[in-house]
């Protein structure tokens, strides 16, 4: 009779452990938090659980909004394999700023034609804790924090720097001067009278006066005449002043008349390179005339 007894409650308790196994059917979804009370803006782990047999492919629902609460990260479906079931999961980072009592909504899976939900989650939004009988603190107000290494980093960009506008320099003043010496080859291809005249004639073209470039205008005016006196007459007038051509110009063999008005363009060159005069249209076609036939009348010079 004892025996028998003993084998009555041996066969509940298989009957017990088969049917808690049986209890989780398949499929099977499941939805958890890591905790269910969060400080505001605390961010939460919420996992999502999708048990399946094997051959089956369930598909996650897209979730893009849940009331109350902000998705801060959607976590990649890692799956893994048994021989007789397959555990799909997805993790993801959210939080709220509502205080309050909140709740995940449930999740809806579709399972070959059938909808399998989880439940709902409860979660507690609050503040952090506060202690009234501590000391008010007023918000600090914004203040800079002295880098240690700022110092090194100097030592590095000043050096830095010095190079980068050589380098600049360098190779700008590289250029010019290699812009410059294929002018000078191109203009010793003419003859000095011949030169002269066709940078007149370019300068006249391009109407540097008339569209309020006057300075560049007498510039360039003046520096036709200086190379055309280089070039014809063997004198050095490229690095002498207004002033000291003229003083050069006036032992040539020119009428007082023709060398006053030239000295008078020379000054008038120098009024609007320095001193910012503003000369009337009619005098710039003067003195265009005057270094012209200044040009003319110094080619018949022999020196």
């Amino acid at each position: 009779m004892k025996r028998i007894h003993i084998h009555i409650v041996l066969a509940a308790g298989l009957i017990f452990i088969t049917s808690g196994s049986l209890g989780q059917s398949i499929p099977y979804v499941k939805a958890g938090v890591d905790r269910n009370q969060i400080v505001i803006g605390e961010p939460i782990k919420w996992k999502l659980e999708i048990q399946v047999q094997p051959g089956t492919n369930p598909s996650f629902p897209p979730i893009d909004t849940i009331p109350h609460f902000d998705i801060l990260d959607k976590g990649k479906t890692d799956s893994n394999f048994l021989t007789d079931l397959v555990t799909y999961t997805q993790i993801l980072t959210i939080t709220s700023f509502d205080s309050g009592s909140r709740m995940i909504p449930p999740v809806h899976f579709n399972i070959d034609g059938k909808t399998y939900t989880t439940d709902s989650i409860p979660v507690e939004v609050g503040f952090s804790k506060f202690d009234p009988r501590q000391d008010y603190h007023d918000i600090k107000d914004i203040f800079d924090v002295g880098n240690p290494n700022t110092k090194f980093i100097i030592w590095f960009l000043v050096p830095l720097a010095l190079v980068s506008v050589w380098l600049v320099y360098y190779f700008i003043r590289k250029s010019k001067m290699r812009d410059k010496a294929k002018e000078i080859e191109i203009s010793l291809t003419l003859s000095a009278f011949d030169q002269a005249m066709a940078a007149m004639k370019e300068l006249k073209t391009q109407r540097l006066a008339e569209t309020g470039q006057v300075k560049l205008y007498y510039t360039k005016l003046n520096d036709i005449l200086r190379l055309f006196v280089l070039r014809k007459l063997h004198m050095a007038s490229l690095e002498k002043t207004n002033e000291e051509l003229i003083i050069q110009l006036k032992d040539l063999n020119i009428s007082r008349d023709q060398f006053y008005q030239l000295s008078s363009s020379l000054r008038m060159s120098d009024f609007v390179k320095f001193a910012r005069y503003l000369p009337e249209a009619d005098d710039n076609d003067k003195n265009f005339t005057v270094i012209e036939s200044s040009i003319q009348l110094l080619n018949e010079i022999e020196k």
